[in-house]
């Protein structure tokens, strides 16, 4: 059943993403105008085009991404000695660490600073990575392989971390981490991890009854600066991605179980199945 929502949650992002869409939509305007409905072709490519104009000038995806990452708010007073901390994948591209046999980080690299100043913060806590392939054209490497390497390079002591690498998504994060570490209910665990990402993995750990402490990094929004005009298609289709992206998976993640709330928050009480 995991495997069926991995292979069906990529087919249908391939298809609504809104890079895909905006194709979509210029190839059925295409079509209509050589068919007999070529008036209903030329509105179809009225309404793509002013879309394209709208995404290109207005920060939508900003807006959609600033209530995700406001959810849990930033820790900004000194922690209190976490007995663990658990980093999610999604920092490293596999597909290029491969070809040029070196790592490469994704946008989200940050995740990786972020866990290197805890770990040596809180020399006691015990550290986990989770992280698979969630590429279904590409299971050889996994990001846990890459982390391993990487981690060393930064002086961060192996020995100390827990490698999780057959996850695919956030779901089966939580679900195979869970499993491996067995954490003991009155210990204090951080998650990290994106802030537009927090929500969905917070919900779906928490759907496993393991109540971790969000620390969010690698924020895409300013505060105070939510409203500008300005012509940025590549980076306003972006932000729209990656938005849409997260709220799709919270949807999907609720009417499939694998979350307790709709959009969780710090407030939840967590249980398990």
């Amino acid at each position: 059943m995991d495997t069926l929502f991995f292979w069906t949650s990529k087919l249908v992002w391939l298809v609504i993403s809104p890079g895909s869409l905006l194709v979509w939509l210029l190839l059925a305007s295409w079509l209509l105008t050589l068919s007999r409905w070529k008036t209903a072709g030329q509105r179809l490519l009225t309404l793509t085009a002013l879309s394209t104009l709208v995404i290109a000038y207005l920060p939508i995806g900003t807006w959609l991404l600033y209530p995700l990452e406001q959810r849990f708010p930033p820790i900004r007073q000194p922690l209190a000695a976490p007995d663990g901390i658990v980093l999610l994948g999604g920092s490293f591209s596999l597909l290029a660490s491969e070809n040029r046999q070196q790592i490469h980080l994704t946008s989200s690299g940050e995740r990786v600073l972020a866990f290197q100043d805890l770990a040596q913060r809180y020399p006691q806590a015990q550290l986990v990575f989770t992280g698979g392939s969630g590429n279904p054209a590409f299971q050889e490497l996994r990001e846990a392989d890459l982390a391993r390497d990487l981690f060393r390079q930064l002086g961060i002591d192996n020995e100390r971390v827990v490698f999780e690498r057959e996850s695919r998504n956030s779901y089966e994060n939580a679900l195979n981490t869970r499993a491996l570490v067995e954490p003991e209910p009155d210990q204090n665990w951080l998650l990290v991890t994106s802030a537009f990402h927090l929500p969905r993995a917070m919900g779906a750990f928490c759907r496993q009854g393991w109540k971790l402490q969000a620390y969010p990094v690698d924020y895409r929004t300013l505060e105070g600066r939510l409203f500008s005009i300005d012509f940025s298609l590549l980076n306003h289709l972006g932000q729209l991605d990656s938005a849409l992206h997260e709220w799709v998976g919270l949807l999907a993640y609720r009417l499939t179980g694998k979350t307790n709330r709709l959009f969780p928050s710090p407030e939840d009480t967590c249980t398990a199945d």
